[in-house]
């Protein structure tokens, strides 16, 4: 071993780290960093790795490399802490991952992952890697919760909640992708369109579309006398550059915590800064539930064709009628309905209406287990599965809803 004069003997700054459970697993990933970086370059384990990265002793750090197996999977939350700290503290990030599933890889892509490079490492592609992620130019700072589009207070929004009457009956699914079809529906004039979760305890709307939940959503929904729209906008997160969300809040909370008063501020800000207000309902009926009724232009109730969903609509029909309030708002949408063949499906679904009472709007087809799989990988179904024929039903709803509202609006001006 050679020996170096003391006057040499400081060690280079270290510009970037591997983050892994144990970098002796991905030896080739060793060899690659000392290749590119000489002894540039640290090693943190996943627990360390957040703390650090948030010190001022991180601040020269150029990029970090977050090595991954199938066993890391299960810790994928603190794989994702990590990404969003080094994030914020603007060091770019190299997914090296091995035998991970796509849904896994996808979400960390999107939690902000710069770069994926296959482990066992293909020669020469981390260096690769490294010299994109560091010659591409950073974005602007992004303020948290900061959207494109700022509030604008001249709009009156159609509010459209969907509410599913028995568990499992796709409202969510439903409210999400037509919240996503009315974005999409112009596309010379796209219609602002903002998704409101109101299932404060098992609302799954940011999961459908792959998007985190915040602190300031509750933080606002307990204060909406304070309620701007700079605050309302800012509690806003935003999917594909078009469409809108409030999600639920990171904690269940008590449906009766927030007040009609509180729900009423949030709708109506929606509504003058938006073409469109898509909100998820709660199965539950709450004292806020006639705010959402009252402030609807359109109802939408979701149903199957069960004995739980007539036994339902029996009870919403009798509660609403009694209070002498606005049943006929209500919309019934049958999901899973029976095929066009589906001749004892199409006589089944007769007797229902008559035997309850009411109209039913509309049927959706099922879509088989395609629906699940892309609401698992939280994208909408129009991009993954564009010519499902639930997708093309809800395309069709979509289209209808905004159809006669620009007839209104026309009429109106008028």
């Amino acid at each position: 071993m050679s020996t170096t004069p003391a006057v040499q003997s400081d060690t280079p700054p270290i510009v970037a780290c591997t983050i892994s459970r144990d970098v002796q697993i991905f030896d080739l990933l060793i060899e690659d960093m000392e290749a590119a970086l000489g002894d540039s370059w640290g090693d943190l384990s996943f627990e360390d790795a957040a703390s650090f990265l948030a010190q001022p002793d991180a601040a020269g750090l150029q990029f970090v490399t977050i090595a991954m197996d199938s066993q890391d999977e299960d810790d994928i939350e603190t794989i994702s802490e990590v990404i969003t700290t080094a994030k914020a503290a603007r060091i770019k990030v190299i997914l090296i991952a091995e035998d991970v599933s796509p849904t896994v890889l996808h979400q960390l892509l999107r939690q902000g992952g710069d770069e994926f490079v296959p482990y066992p490492l293909p020669e020469n592609e981390l260096a690769r890697a490294i010299e994109r992620v560091l010659t591409a130019e950073d974005p602007a700072p992004v303020i948290e919760g900061e959207t494109k589009f700022k509030a604008t207070g001249d709009h009156s929004g159609v509010v459209i909640p969907i509410h599913g009457l028995a568990g499992g009956t796709g409202a969510t699914l439903m409210a999400v992708n037509m919240a996503w079809e009315l974005a999409n529906i112009d596309k010379k004039a796209p219609p602002k369109v903002c998704l409101i979760d109101l299932d404060f305890q098992f609302g799954t709307a940011s999961t459908y579309l792959d998007l985190p939940r915040r602190e300031s959503v509750l933080e606002m929904l307990t204060d909406t006398e304070a309620m701007d729209s700079e605050v309302f906008m800012q509690a806003l997160l935003t999917y594909g550059e078009k469409l809108h969300v409030l999600t639920s809040p990171t904690d269940m909370i008590p449906l009766d915590m927030i007040t009609p008063e509180d729900i009423e501020r949030v709708i109506e800000m929606a509504r003058v800064n938006f073409d469109y207000v898509i909100v998820d309902m709660p199965s539950t009926m709450v004292e806020w539930s006639q705010t959402v009724l009252e402030m609807a232009h359109v109802y939408f109730a979701m149903i199957e064709l069960d004995m739980r969903s007539a036994q339902n609509t029996l009870r919403l029909k009798r509660a609403l009628q009694s209070e002498d309030l606005p049943f006929d708002k209500i919309r019934f949408i049958l999901n899973r309905a029976p095929g066009f063949t589906d001749l004892n499906g199409k006589s089944r679904v007769k007797r229902l209406s008559e035997s309850l009472g009411i109209a039913i709007d509309v049927l959706m087809p099922d879509g088989g287990k395609p629906v699940a799989q892309s609401a698992d990988h939280g994208a909408p179904m129009a991009e993954g599965i564009p010519k499902n024929p639930l997708r093309k039903e809800i395309l069709k709803l979509a289209k209808s809803v905004h159809d006669v509202n620009q007839a209104d609006a026309a009429e109106a001006r008028a």
